[in-house]
C-alpha cells in the first residue's frame, strides 16, 4: 500500500447543463475527485476523503481503483450522495443548485480529523474548497498543526467584502490560496490580478494563485518575492467544470516537490488541461505520463518571470 502524501475532500454528482442546453447527468465530480486527479497526475500517493451513499460506494471505488487513488477515506451512510445542477453560461459563468437536503450536505461534506485514516495524517499536503463566510478555521488549524501544506480555494465569491481582520483570519493557516479573478475581487475589491495577489499575500497567504481562465494564471511566492505568469495549455475546451480543482491538485504536488512557482504552475496548468477536454473527471492511466510530458514541453517556453 502506497504512503498517502496528498489528500483531497468531498464527492458530488454533477448534473451539467451546457449553454446549448445539452445535459450530462450524474457525472462524478466535486472538488475531491477533480483535485485528486490533478494530484494523481504527478504523484502516486493520493487519497480521497468523502461521504457517499452506500449504494454509490462501488461506483466511487471503481474510479478510485482505475486511477490508483486510495479509497480508505470513503465513508458511507443512508443519506444520498451530494448532488447538484451545474448550469453553464456561454460567458464562462457557472451556477450551482443543490439537489439534496442541507442535512446531506453537512453530513457528507463536513471535514474533520476524525474522518482521516491514521496514515493520511502524515500527508505532506491537503487541498479543499471553503465558503469565505464559513471557512472552517478550526479544521485548517488542525492540519497546520500536523505540519502539512494547507491549500484552499473558495467555492464561490464572498457574499460581502471581508474586513482586513476577517481576511487575515481567513488566511491565517493557509500556505497556498488559489482563486479565480472574480473570487479574488470579492475578497479585496481590486480588479487587477497582480494587485489582488499582493493584497492576499499581505493578509497572510504564503503562495497566491489568481486563475485567469484562458489567460492562464498569475502566481506569487510572497516569501521569496518570485512571480510567474503561467499560460493555459492551448487545447479546445469541452467542459470547464472542475478545471480549477484539478489545477489546485497539480499545483499542490508541484509546490510540495519543488517550492518553485513556475514548476508548480506548469504542473497545475497541465492538470487542468486534461479536465477541460472531456465531461467529468478523467481516470488516471499510465499513458497520461507521456501526454503530460508533451504538454509541459509545450507551455514551458511561454512561462513568464515577473517582477513586483
Amino acid at each position: 500500500m502506497n504512503k498517502i502524501n496528498f489528500v483531497s475532500f468531498g464527492v458530488i454528482f454533477d448534473d451539467i447543463v451546457t449553454p446549448e442546453g445539452h445535459s450530462h447527468m450524474k457525472v462524478l465530480g466535486g472538488g475531491g475527485p477533480q483535485t485528486a486527479f490533478g494530484m494523481r497526475l504527478w504523484s502516486s500517493e493520493v487519497g480521497l476523503v468523502a461521504g457517499v451513499n452506500q449504494t454509490d460506494r462501488e461506483f466511487i471505488y471503481e474510479w478510485l481503483s482505475t486511477s490508483d487513488i486510495d479509497r480508505r477515506g470513503i465513508r458511507t451512510s443512508n443519506l444520498p450522495t451530494p448532488r447538484a445542477w451545474q448550469l453553464l453560461e456561454a460567458d464562462g459563468r457557472r451556477t450551482q443548485v443543490w439537489r439534496v437536503s442541507q442535512e446531506t450536505i453537512q453530513n457528507h461534506l463536513h471535514r474533520s480529523l476524525d474522518y482521516l485514516p491514521e496514515d493520511y495524517r502524515g500527508a505532506s499536503g491537503f487541498h479543499f474548497g471553503i465558503h469565505p463566510e464559513e471557512p472552517g478555521l478550526e479544521f485548517m488549524a488542525s492540519l497546520h498543526e500536523l505540519g502539512a501544506i494547507v491549500s484552499i480555494e473558495p467555492f464561490k465569491p464572498a457574499d460581502k467584502v471581508p474586513t482586513p481582520l476577517e481576511l487575515r483570519n481567513l488566511l491565517s493557516y493557509v500556505d497556498i490560496f488559489s482563486a479565480n479573478q472574480l473570487e479574488a475581487f470579492s475578497l479585496v475589491s481590486i480588479e487587477n490580478p497582480k494587485e489582488q495577489a499582493l493584497r492576499l499575500a499581505e493578509a497572510g497567504a504564503r503562495v497566491v494563485v489568481i486563475r485567469l481562465g484562458a489567460g492562464g494564471s498569475l502566481v506569487l511566492d510572497s516569501l521569496s518575492g518570485k512571480w510567474a505568469r503561467i499560460p493555459a495549455v492551448p487545447i479546445q475546451v469541452f467542459d470547464p467544470v472542475g478545471a480549477g480543482n484539478a489545477y489546485c491538485g497539480g499545483f499542490l504536488v508541484g509546490w510540495s516537490q519543488s517550492h518553485d512557482v513556475k514548476i508548480a504552475g506548469t504542473y497545475a496548468a497541465v492538470a487542468a488541461s486534461f479536465m477541460i477536454e472531456q465531461v467529468g473527471v478523467p481516470s488516471w492511466r499510465p499513458e497520461l505520463d507521456i501526454i503530460k510530458g508533451q504538454r509541459l514541453q509545450m507551455i514551458a517556453p511561454m512561462v513568464e518571470d515577473l517582477t513586483i
